[in-house]
């Protein structure tokens, strides 16, 4: 028998110009929770984790802030056992969550400068957002933003980004939405520059018969165990870090010194 014509694939790559290019969550707030149920977190799994912290570290807590608290899917979990205030500095992240939480009040600002004028048992800033602060001086302010935030006895709860050492430059991932009224497929491809996390999340989306194609590129700086401990320690509190966390990425948990948090 004669071999089949096997004419090679051309495997050179396309030209991937993208339909529209923007930052972090303009174009994908919409579709936010239903890529990241996709992809399998568990947002009443992780909110019960954090509560079980909470009590350990501060037995009589009452109140909780969650910073750059998103589309507001922890805050619901939060909400039915403590009373609770998010903060944000995206807008169109604070309208889902205020429909999500209509009994929580929300402020619209940025986790490096905040000041609400009250202080509660519990601050958490969750998911990895300090990672996008870029600079060891960025995240020293929010620590220490978050710190002010706290009561005498509180606990502050941070989700660190990947350390330096886990993160894979050049790795593909894909995750699909397959829902009745949405279809989603967002493609990633991760890079590195120096300390920074690179990622172009290409999606495309239908929905109501409308099919949407855009990229948004995120940076995230890869902090290490160092730099987090040294935050914190600046901002008057002691810290513990747990390197598995949540969901591998870690936890660094602090608990007031005696005295109220330096400024500056």
């Amino acid at each position: 028998m004669t071999p089949m014509d096997m004419t090679p694939v051309d495997m050179t790559p396309m030209d991937m110009t993208p339909v529209d290019r923007t930052g972090p969550y303009v174009r994908s707030a919409r579709v936010y929770d239903a890529v990241n149920e996709a992809e399998g977190k568990d947002y009443a799994r992780e909110a019960d984790a954090i509560l079980e912290l909470i009590r350990d570290r501060a037995p009589g807590a009452t109140s909780l802030l969650d910073v750059a608290c998103g589309t507001g899917r922890h805050l619901e979990h939060f909400a039915r056992h403590l009373r609770c205030e998010g903060v944000d500095r995206d807008a169109g992240m604070l309208e889902l969550a205020k429909k999500r939480c209509p009994e929580v009040p929300f402020t619209r600002a940025d986790m490096t400068d905040f000041d609400l004028g009250r202080r509660f048992d519990a601050v958490v800033c969750l998911f990895s957002t300090v990672g996008h602060l870029l600079t060891t001086e960025r995240l020293g302010a929010a620590v220490q933003a978050m710190a002010r935030h706290l009561s005498a006895d509180g606990v502050l709860i941070v989700e660190p980004w990947f350390q330096p050492a886990q993160w894979m430059d050049g790795y593909l991932s894909l995750v699909s939405v397959d829902l009745p009224d949405l279809k989603v497929a967002r493609l990633s491809i991760s890079g590195r520059r120096g300390n920074i996390a690179e990622l172009d999340f290409h999606y495309l989306v239908g929905a109501h018969a409308d099919v949407d194609a855009f990229v948004e590129h995120y940076e995230l700086a890869l902090f290490t165990w160092e730099e987090y401990r040294a935050a914190f320690e600046r901002a008057g509190l002691v810290p513990e870090v747990d390197e598995h966390g949540l969901t591998g990425r870690g936890l660094v948990v602090g608990v007031a010194r005696a005295g109220p948090p330096p400024r500056g």
